[in-house]
């Protein structure tokens, strides 16, 4: 009787919430959480949001003063092992003469597998029913927020550190985002410099079976380099979703940028289909560096694939299909050379040994994709001393083990 009176007090939480969030903006969802959470035994509820660079978490209050509230670090805290880890932690505070004093969970809040954040939800007692309370909560939180951040002006000023270029701005918002799983796989991207973004660009979409796949490296690193990889990231898309093959996308692409600028501007890209359900991955390769594919802990090799010119180039081309079969638990990496050539203060380049050497250790360590890829972001600035000099972007791939549920079960 006590789990059915425990449902339906959950039930009641999450139905309240839904059906008083549809006109809310986001800045009013911290109010809509503090008046339903209660009913199902959680209270003291705070909203926390990672930033673009996943360092930090900021909380959302709906008020000015929550804007500028207390940032919380995502590498050195508790509700950072939350954000990543995609488990709760709990905390109990102690109370005068060393009774415990109050418990809070630190909840991860996660749209698909794409982390938002982290809620904190404080309890009177820590158990089972408790923490899928919790869960519930925080479950139907992140759907909110991923629904109202695109119309929010608040979200993209909570979560971004610094001032972001023209080109980041158009970018970012034409991009998917960067953590998407199913039950067969498991993409995850990163980008930087996350708010100069010169000429790199990522996509990637699901139709049926067929995951399609793709990465960007325009000239430059100005506006106009921004233009041609959003021309080149547009027409893939329009491409693609007209039936077109890879050969006819990349050719589509070639023209448009080379129309658009005369022949003063490349971009550099591979697409890529992989079939989820054989795992044959078929691609093209425009004078990109070609993908990568780590197996069983170590890397495999560079799939080679006679590589076409640039899109754009005044040059005629006859870019070519490639294809292999992929074998479960592979892990695809595609990558611009932004990555590879960071280079030191003493000229010592972060190198395609060191940057795979990485993977695979995080993985082994028993972290996931979208964790990993973080930590390599930080690793890499770490090297060239916090600044890009070039675009950076890696898309990983990871097909054939039990995709997103290793990360949310």
């Amino acid at each position: 009787m006590a789990t059915e009176r425990t449902s339906e007090r959950v039930g009641a939480m999450l139905a309240g919430l839904l059906s008083t969030a549809h006109l809310c903006p986001l800045d009013e969802l911290p109010a809509l959480i503090a008046r339903h959470a209660p009913s199902a035994g959680l209270h003291d509820v705070v909203l926390y949001l990672a930033d673009l660079r996943q360092e930090v978490l900021r909380p959302l209050t709906g008020t000015e003063i929550g804007l500028l509230g207390k940032r919380v670090n995502i590498d050195a805290t508790l509700a950072g092992r939350a954000y990543r880890t995609y488990g709760i932690v709990a905390v109990t505070e102690n109370g005068e003469g060393g009774e415990q004093g109050p418990r809070r969970l630190w909840v991860p809040l996660v749209d698909g597998v794409e982390r938002l954040g982290v809620l904190r939800v404080g309890v009177e007692v820590d158990d089972a029913a408790t923490r899928e309370a919790a869960r519930a909560l925080a479950d139907l939180v992140a759907l909110l927020v991923a629904s109202k951040r695109p119309h929010s002006d608040t979200y993209a000023g909570l979560v971004r550190s610094r001032p972001m270029s023209v080109s980041a701005e158009v970018q970012w918002t034409l991009m998917p985002p960067s953590t998407f799983a199913n039950d067969d796989v498991v993409v995850s991207a990163a980008l930087e410099p996350a708010y100069h973004i010169g000429g790199d660009a990522f996509d990637y979409a699901l139709a049926g079976d067929l995951l399609r796949l793709a990465i960007f490296d325009a000239t430059g690193h100005d506006l106009a380099s921004g233009l041609a990889a959003t021309i080149a990231m547009g027409c893939n898309r329009n491409q693609r979703r007209q039936g077109r093959g890879l050969v006819e996308t990349s050719e589509a692409i070639d023209a448009e940028v080379g129309e658009q600028f005369g022949g003063t501007r490349s971009v550099t890209g591979l697409l890529a289909d992989l079939d989820l359900r054989t795992g044959v991955l078929t691609w093209v390769n425009r004078g990109h560096h070609p993908p990568l594919v780590i197996r069983g802990g170590r890397w495999v090799a560079e799939l080679s694939c006679p590589p076409a010119l640039p899109m754009g180039m005044p040059l005629p081309s006859d870019p070519e299909a490639c294809q292999t079969q992929l074998e479960p638990g592979d892990r695809l990496v595609l990558y611009t050379d932004g990555i590879i050539e960071a280079r030191s203060s003493r000229g010592d380049f972060f190198g395609l040994h060191r940057f795979i050497d990485f993977i695979i250790r995080r993985m082994a360590d028993g972290l996931s994709t979208p964790e990993t890829l973080r930590r390599l972001v930080e690793t890499v600035l770490r090297h060239q001393d916090g600044r890009l000099e070039d675009d950076a972007t890696v898309l990983l791939v990871e097909w054939g083990t039990k995709g997103g549920r290793d990360l949310l079960f």
